[in-house]
C-alpha cells in the first residue's frame, strides 16, 4: 500500500510503501523534520519515503530515504532499520548535521572570501584618468 500525507507544514511530504501510514508515525516525521524547518527557512521542502523492505524473522527490516530541498544541491540521508520510529529520528539527526555543514561551509566562505588573481599582462589604470587618444 502506498500511502502520502501532507500534515501541518505542506513542506514535509510523508510515504510509506509496502505497509500502513499511521497517526503515530505521520506524528514522528512532523515532529522530528519540523525542527528542521525552524533551524533554516531556507529548505523548500523535505520528502521522507519509509519502506517495508522485507521480514527477517518476525521482524520487518525498514528502509528509509530523507531528502532536504534546498538551495543548491539537495541534501539526502539513507538508512536501514528495524525500528521504523528510531529509523526516522535517525534520518532527521543525520540532516541536521548535513544542514550545519552546509551551514558552517557557506559560513567559512563568506567570511574568508578569496581575491580574484589578475594576470600581470594587463595594463594597471589609474582611477579617474582618461585614456589617451592615439
Amino acid at each position: 500500500m502506498n500511502s502520502s500525507f501532507q500534515g501541518v507544514d505542506a513542506r514535509i511530504v510523508f510515504q510509506t510503501v509496502d505497509f500502513e501510514n499511521t497517526p503515530g508515525l505521520q506524528a514522528a516525521v512532523y515532529e522530528k523534520f519540523g525542527a528542521l524547518l525552524k533551524h533554516n527557512d531556507h529548505i523548500i521542502r523535505i520528502e521522507v519515503h519509509l519502506k517495508k523492505s522485507q521480514t527477517i524473522g518476525n521482524h520487518p527490516l525498514f528502509t528509509a530515504m530523507a531528502r532536504l530541498e534546498i538551495g543548491g544541491p539537495d541534501l539526502v540521508a539513507n538508512d536501514e532499520g528495524k525500528d521504523a520510529y528510531g529509523l526516522l529520528e535517525a534520518l532527521a539527526a543525520k540532516l541536521d548535521r548535513l544542514l550545519a555543514k552546509r551551514q558552517g561551509i557557506r559560513k567559512e566562505k563568506r567570511n574568508h572570501p578569496h581575491g580574484a588573481e589578475i594576470g600581470e599582462g594587463l595594463p594597471k589604470v589609474e582611477v579617474g584618468a582618461e585614456p589617451e587618444d592615439e
